[in-house]
């Protein structure tokens, strides 16, 4: 049936070229149909014949006169094409095959001359991987058979598939001849398998003891991928496989649809001479009768031919999957290379007694068919031609069919050669180890598993992912944080310790009003500068530490707001140099009383340790020596605005950056020194006549002051954000309010209270008795 389409659709194309006023007008194509026997042997035996016209060939001998031979088309084998290739290639004489699909016949190198109009087992397999690739399948099983052919073209799958990420769980080869003992052990290795998509790369007969198999143990649900739809209309005719096949995918070559063809056939069998065994023997294999024998006996139960039937479109789908041009395309070709041949003006008005070379012109040959299909062929001599995707689908009446769902266009652009139209009652399923991993999560690889097989881990903190699959969740960028789900990222809100928040007015309405009390006592102190509290102890030092203590109280306001320049430059430094003058302060008071119950030689020189000048010498010299500090600080790294991602995962914390880390603790470093230094005197001096002294006011307030700022460390270090600002700032008004309670408090009540009372713990003395004390104030 096979042999006798091709050549009819052989005869059709060398007719109607003849009959064109456009192809080879003034040309007429001739042509011989031979018979190889099915044999190596008679396919170069009947190719020698004709290329030296001799019944008997003698190669490289030939008879003239004789007509150009300018092409061989055939064989319908594989197998006999490859001796025919061979053998030509060695004259670079052209042979264009319509049936010949092995990978080898690509390569020019060993078959120069040989061209296919039927797309190769390569292109077949690079299409088939292109199809796993597109439909998103990424574990899939292979089914091949154990010869040349199956270990081809599966390796080549195998391949390409890796290549493209997906994952093979099984490679299983079907021996030839197998027995039934074989065929159950792999029947049970595919059961266990996991896989729902089965690439299959087998003979007609091996895919048919597998599906027994398979229907045996009643398997279902997998979907069989095969390079040619041929499987699945042939395993049809097993009961039951329409079951298994139903959701299978396959390819087939899209044929030219050759207008008159169906017709010329119908013709050629109304018309067949009767000694035509071909003809005779297509019609019955085409209708399903048998043509009554000559000896007139015919056995009982047979439908005989009548002569009347007419030739229709079956409903068996495999007359469908055999709808092909067949040799329509290759004697097409032939004839639009010879034009371009005759058309060069090397070639214009030559004779005929030798035929110039015909190969290059018909690789670089371009036509279109009648049905508007563009023909060309590729590097490799392959037909460049488009792949229609079916899928089988079993109809609610039983039956089964064909469904087109998409197509190939190898024309098209690498990654994009693929175009998948899905009706709406066709679903894809799904052929993956794990399931995919949705946005916010990220694969993480199971231990001895391939790279399809995975667990889904969430982002880290900080990272997202957008997409699903993805192998590691990326990283905000600073500005930005993500969300919830940890599927893309957001903006940061910058934040900072503002006035108008409510912690922020707090501690703002806290340090003024602290530094107003501040400038109360001030002023009370001013107002009763002649008082025997006043006078005691240097009333400079004290209105010069009340000044700095009420200055210490609006440092904070230098915190609040959005920091800028100034503001950072002036953070720190202000705090820490009106804080040493506020201990130093405190620290020439100290030594002053100290000092003054040790001096008890009238005229000796520690006297002069308790002038005016000496405590404004201690003042200024710890003062300045701070200045110079915080000086070298500014010139060296000053503090400067920065943006903190790491504190708050969703904030921007605008903050003070210190700058120098060494010049920062230098600064903070030595006012720690100095309040250590003015705590240690004052303590050792607080067992002193408590009549004629305020020691133990000054070692509490610095007891106050110390342990605020001993307490600030550790709470500094581990706030985050705005909050370590809130901490400082409390600090700050902490130990102001720590000194100006311990210090001034008490003496407040007395002046205010009881104004005839000394500084002591209730100890009542005269004016007089405080001479001595205001005589060194």
């Amino acid at each position: 049936m096979w042999s006798y389409l091709v050549a009819q659709s052989f005869v059709f194309a060398v007719e109607e070229i003849n009959r064109s006023v456009h192809l080879l007008p003034n040309l007429t194509l001739g042509f011989s149909i031979r018979n190889s026997g099915c044999s190596v042997h008679g396919a170069v035996f009947e190719m020698m014949s004709f290329l030296t016209g001799q019944e008997e060939p003698i190669p490289n001998y030939t008879c003239e006169p004789r007509l150009p031979r300018v092409a061989v088309v055939g064989d319908t084998r594989s197998a006999l094409s490859v001796s025919m290739a061979r053998l030509l290639g060695l004259y670079k004489f052209p042979q264009v095959s319509h049936s010949s699909m092995l990978p080898i016949l690509s390569d020019k190198a060993q078959f120069p001359s040989f061209l296919g109009t039927l797309a190769s087992d390569l292109t077949l397999c690079y299409a088939v991987t292109q199809l796993v690739v597109q439909l998103g399948w990424t574990w899939v099983d292979i089914l091949a058979q154990d010869d040349d052919y199956g270990q081809q073209a599966s390796s080549l799958a195998a391949r390409e598939l890796r290549q493209a990420g997906v994952c093979i769980e099984a490679h299983l080869y079907v021996p030839a001849q197998q027995s039934l003992e074989e065929t159950e052990a792999l029947v049970q290795k595919m059961h266990i398998c996991t896989a729902t998509v089965v690439l299959v790369f087998l003979h007609n007969s091996s895919f048919l003891l597998i599906l027994q198999g398979l229907l045996g143990l009643r398997v279902s649900g997998q979907v069989w991928v095969s390079k040619d739809s041929l499987y699945m209309t042939i395993a049809v005719t097993l009961p039951g496989a329409s079951e298994v096949l139903h959701g299978s995918f396959g390819l087939m070559v899209r044929g030219t649809q050759v207008p008159g063809f169906p017709e010329f056939l119908a013709h050629q069998l109304q018309n067949w001479p009767p000694e035509d065994m071909f003809t005779e023997r297509f019609w019955e294999v085409t209708f399903g009768c048998t043509w009554p024998p000559k000896n007139g006996s015919v056995a009982s139960g047979v439908q005989l031919c009548s002569g009347d039937e007419i030739l229709r479109s079956r409903e068996d789908p495999s007359w469908e999957a055999r709808k092909m041009d067949i040799a329509y395309t290759p004697v097409y070709s032939i004839a639009h290379a010879l034009q371009d041949l005759l058309g060069c003006e090397h070639w214009a008005g030559a004779s005929w007694p030798f035929l110039p070379q015909l190969l290059r012109p018909l690789r670089k040959v371009r036509f279109k068919t009648p049905d508007g299909t563009e023909v060309t062929f590729d590097a490799n001599g392959d037909l460049v031609s488009k792949f229609d995707i079916v899928r089988g689908q079993k109809t609610p009446e039983g039956s089964f069919q064909l469904v087109h769902i998409g197509e190939i266009n190898p024309r098209a652009p690498l990654g994009s050669s693929m175009t998948v139209h899905l009706q709406e009652d066709l679903q894809v399923p799904s052929s993956v180890c794990s399931r995919s991993c949705a946005p916010g999560f990220s694969q993480t690889p199971r231990q001895g598993a391939p790279h399809c097989c995975f667990e889904c881990s969430p982002c880290p903190e900080g990272h997202f992912a957008e997409h699903t699959d993805v192998q590691r969740c990326l990283p905000c960028p600073e500005e930005q944080f993500p969300s919830p789900a940890r599927d893309r990222c957001l903006p940061r809100t910058e934040t900072f310790l503002a006035f108008e928040e409510p912690l922020g007015l707090t501690l703002a309405a806290a340090a003024v009003g602290l530094a107003g009390l501040a400038v109360l006592v001030l002023g009370l102190f001013l107002r009763h500068r002649d008082s025997p509290v006043v006078r005691a102890n240097n009333r400079a030092l004290s209105h010069t530490l009340l000044a700095s203590l009420a200055l210490c109280a609006l440092c904070p306001l230098l915190f609040l707001g959005r920091p800028t320049a100034v503001t950072c430059l002036l953070r720190q430094t202000t705090f820490a140099v009106v804080f040493t003058v506020a201990v130093s302060c405190v620290l020439a008071k100290t030594l002053t009383v100290a000092l003054a119950f040790r001096v008890t030689r009238p005229g000796s020189r520690a006297r002069v340790c308790l002038g005016p000048r000496a405590s404004s010498s201690v003042v200024l010299v710890a003062s300045l020596t701070q200045v110079a500090l915080c000086g070298v600080w500014l010139g060296t790294s000053p503090p400067f605005p920065d943006r903190d991602v790491d504190s708050e995962p969703r904030l921007v914390v605008l903050q003070c950056q210190e700058g120098s880390g060494l010049a920062f603790s230098c600064v903070l470093g030595y006012l720690g020194l100095l309040a250590g230094a003015t705590f240690s005197v004052a303590f050792l001096a607080r067992g002193l006549p408590a009549a004629f002294n305020e020691t133990r006011l000054l070692t509490f307030g610095m007891l106050l002051f110390c342990s605020v700022w001993l307490a600030f460390l550790p709470l500094y270090h581990s706030a985050r954000g705005k909050s370590t600002v809130a901490v400082e700032i409390f600090s700050i008004l902490a130990s102001t309010a720590g000194l100006l309670g311990g210090i001034f408090i008490p003496k407040c009540y007395i002046i205010l209270l009881r104004p005839g009372q000394t500084v002591g713990q209730g100890h009542y003395c005269p004016m007089r008795s405080c001479d001595m004390v205001m005589h060194v104030s």
